[in-house]
């Protein structure tokens, strides 16, 4: 069991000295082809609040993305789909619908109205929230894809060493998922274009790698991968408790939260599930990894570091959602985070870092389906910033979607590039 569980955190970090820097090479820019673009910002209603992690799709077609951590968002759809509208839709509100009229849409201003107050009343199933998680395993065939599927993922990760980013790849994915009744091994994750940018700062020398990084995709999967949460032999380390409903998708949730009920030799999560009330699907779920023994959270997530090094984890959390889609639910957005704090020895003040992992799936097919070949996958062994480079070219992303940038990161980029011309 251990074993699997530390194969299915699906983030181990390998802190290295680096004695060079990511090269440069000359990036392929995709045809564009014949698209449009809907760009803009959500908020609350309310309070205009600006929203994060917001999913944006357009219905009848696999394409989407969502809004970066400033609530904005952008979105390339082809001409070719002759879609009519954009759906856009978050945790515990309202969707609302953009108008399409074939053209770009551009600085739209999104308002989300809050929908805790539509909600029906809580009818727990046989008194017992474990249950309600127990029925929605045993849907999981019925539920999600029963063929397999080539999604095409945006992936990014971000090293910061305090507020200063150090470390930016990102990545246009290949994931060949089976079918949710076939075993999570089979399934691959394939690099198709990318860029990394580093810092060359001696100071920033300490760079803090993550191995494996893309292939959150197929490990952090929890509903494919259960091994993580919901294998019914974990269920029984965890308590179980109903919250407060909510809406996603214009759909009634059960909101059930878990945490560790045993001591186990590795670390356990703690976190909520969220689950159709209607379908009893899994359509998000938000978890961390427990710190209340630091050696085992260590050892869940460290692979090796300098000798003299003090490592401390602070927070490792992960969010994974689901969209439906014919009456069928697949993954749509993962995102992980990991802070940590570094201490040399004889050192006065230690160091603060902080890893940011996130995949959105902007596209997917069924049709003429085949797998990729291991040699020409990702590998767990890998990082992201050792295989992709070149930020120079501002078209690099041609027509794939992409999560849009935040202005902290957009800042961060520009520092780095002249750094190294």
């Amino acid at each position: 069991m251990k074993t699997l569980f530390k194969q299915a955190v699906g983030c181990i970090l390998a802190i290295v000295l680096l004695l060079g820097f990511a090269a440069l090479a000359e990036a392929q820019t995709e045809d564009e082809g014949d698209f449009f673009t809907v760009s803009g910002v959500v908020k609350d209603e309310k309070n205009k609040r600006k929203l994060e992690y917001v999913n944006i799709s357009v219905p009848g077609t696999n394409v989407g993305t969502v809004t970066n951590e400033d609530g904005e968002f952008s979105i390339k759809i082809k001409k070719s789909a002759f879609a009519k509208t954009v759906e856009v839709s978050h945790l515990g509100y309202l969707n609302e619908i953009i108008t399409l009229k074939g053209e770009d849409i551009l600085g739209y201003n999104v308002l989300l109205t809050p929908s805790t107050n539509l909600l029906n009343e809580v009818i727990v199933r046989a008194g017992d929230p474990r249950y309600i998680v127990e029925e929605a395993i045993s849907k999981i065939p019925k539920n999600y894809s029963p063929v397999n599927n080539m999604l095409t993922g945006f992936y990014r990760e971000t090293a910061q060493k305090g507020r200063r980013y150090i470390n930016i790849s990102e990545a246009v994915i290949d994931i060949y998922k089976t079918s949710y009744n076939q075993d999570v091994n089979r399934d691959r994750v394939q690099i198709f274009k990318g860029r990394s940018l580093l810092s060359q700062r001696r100071s920033d020398t300490l760079v803090v790698k993550l191995l494996g990084g893309p292939n959150l995709s197929v490990y952090i999967d929890i509903v494919k991968n259960p091994d993580i949460l919901l294998d019914k032999e974990i269920l029984p380390y965890y308590a179980f408790k109903l919250e407060e409903s909510t809406m996603i998708n214009s759909r009634p949730q059960y909101v059930i939260s878990f945490s560790p009920q045993a001591i186990l030799p590795y670390a356990l999560y703690y976190g909520k599930l969220y689950i159709d009330k209607e379908r009893l699907s899994f359509t998000r779920a938000e978890f961390n990894l427990d710190m209340d023994d630091r050696n085992k959270a260590t050892e869940a997530i460290l692979k090796k570091k300098p000798f003299g090094l003090i490592f401390r984890p602070l927070e490792v959390s992960f969010l994974v959602t689901y969209k439906e889609r014919d009456n069928l639910t697949y993954l749509s957005y993962i995102r992980n985070e990991v802070r940590f704090r570094c201490d040399w020895k004889k050192k006065l003040f230690a160091t603060n870092y902080t890893i940011t992992s996130e995949m959105v799936v902007t596209d997917s097919k069924e049709e003429d389906v085949s797998g990729i070949p291991y040699r020409d996958s990702f590998k767990s062994s890998q990082s992201l910033s050792d295989r992709v480079s070149d930020f120079y070219d501002d078209d690099f992303w041609g027509a794939y979607n992409i999560i849009e940038p935040t202005e902290s990161l957009e800042s961060a980029v520009n520092r780095l590039k002249k750094q190294q011309r």
